[in-house]
């Protein structure tokens, strides 16, 4: 009876990580979807400049930036936006993972995952710290 309980379990768990990949890669398409439509439709009869070359500018450098952009109305904003939401997919879904080890106190895979977490934090955040 407890095999049969922690089958179930482990399938809900999986069931959960792939609904959340899922969804977070549906609606960082749909950021960058909607984004592209309203920046083509604003800017799509410009022609590009190729003698230059111009950078990011520095409000899409960070998080709050996009945020600030979206915010404001900006279209590059929103497709940003939803390059954010598409990297942050797996951080979400590794933190979830972590909750869930603690929840079932599995001390092996807590650590292992909470190495992995604070490498991907450290990798997104360590530019800004």
């Amino acid at each position: 009876m407890v095999k049969g309980r922690q089958k179930k379990s482990e399938q809900r768990f999986e069931q959960f990580l792939g609904n959340l990949l899922r969804t977070g890669v549906i609606l960082a398409t749909a950021l960058v979807f909607i984004g592209g439509i309203l920046y083509l439709i604003r800017h799509g009869n410009q022609p590009p400049n190729y003698q230059f070359f111009r950078g990011e500018l520095p409000e899409f450098r960070s998080p709050s930036g996009v945020v600030t952009s979206v915010e404001s109305g900006r279209h590059r904003g929103i497709i940003q936006l939803g390059l954010l939401v598409l990297i942050a997919t797996p951080v979400v879904r590794v933190a979830c993972s972590l909750l869930i080890y603690f929840r079932q106190r599995d001390f092996t895979y807590i650590i292992v995952t909470l190495i992995v977490l604070l490498g991907l934090l450290y990798s997104l955040l360590g530019g800004y710290l």
